[in-house]
């Protein structure tokens, strides 16, 4: 896809320097709208130790005075499923083409997102549904429509978690609904949903996250 945004590779936090990463499994972090590749590095300490761990920025920023980056404009996720679909299979290209050029010799590759990140992760998978050991998609949700991988994510339904609050009053129910339906026919899922907790990341979710990573890394 031509018109993918590009992901700028110098943004890009890492937990290993470039001599120490080949030969481990790979962890790719992508944060949610207004936020950037600094919010969830501070993760990585508390997520199992055998990852290498890649924090990247989303190629796109907000509208001033928005501040941080987006993987795609906000405003699409309420002006029509199409256009907001679309709009995520262009991030989810660009990621694959960072991936490309920056995965190096990973043993597997995980994506973990939150809110957008999670959308991209999700679509992600969906582009090259045999790339990935394994998904993270916190507070967030699955594009609608059908792309051709659906069709080998029904067979090979790779590992899934899907975490989001109770009290989360971001993503439309319409979407959330979607991906209710949608992820246990394409994944194998673990999901919870943590009551009272808003649009964030919990300890109690933190957990469950590092129990799954150390199932299917």
């Amino acid at each position: 896809m031509s018109n993918a945004p590009v992901i700028d590779e110098s943004l890009t936090r890492w937990s290993h320097p470039a001599g120490e990463r080949a030969g481990k499994p790979l962890l790719v972090l992508l944060h949610g709208y207004g936020a950037d590749e600094h919010d969830l590095f501070g993760l990585r300490e508390l997520l199992p130790a055998e990852y290498v761990v890649a924090a990247v920025a989303a190629p796109l920023t907000p509208p001033w005075p928005a501040p941080g980056r987006s993987w795609y404009a906000i405003e699409q996720v309420t002006s029509g499923a199409v256009r907001n679909s679309e709009s995520i299979t262009l991030a989810g290209q660009s990621l694959l083409t960072w991936l490309d050029a920056s995965a190096g010799d990973a043993t597997s590759i995980t994506l973990l997102g939150f809110s957008q990140g999670a959308a991209v992760s999700l679509q992600a998978l969906r582009l090259a549904p045999d790339r990935f050991a394994a998904i993270v998609a916190l507070s967030g949700y699955a594009a609608t429509g059908e792309l051709p991988g659906d069709a080998v994510l029904r067979e090979s339904r790779p590992p899934v978690f899907w975490g989001r609050g109770g009290a989360d009053e971001v993503i439309p129910g319409h979407l959330l609904d979607h991906t209710a339906q949608w992820l246990p026919d394409h994944a194998t899922l673990s999901g919870r949903v943590y009551p009272g907790l808003a649009h964030a990341i919990s300890e109690e979710e933190l957990a469950d996250i590092r129990a799954f990573l150390a199932k299917n890394s």
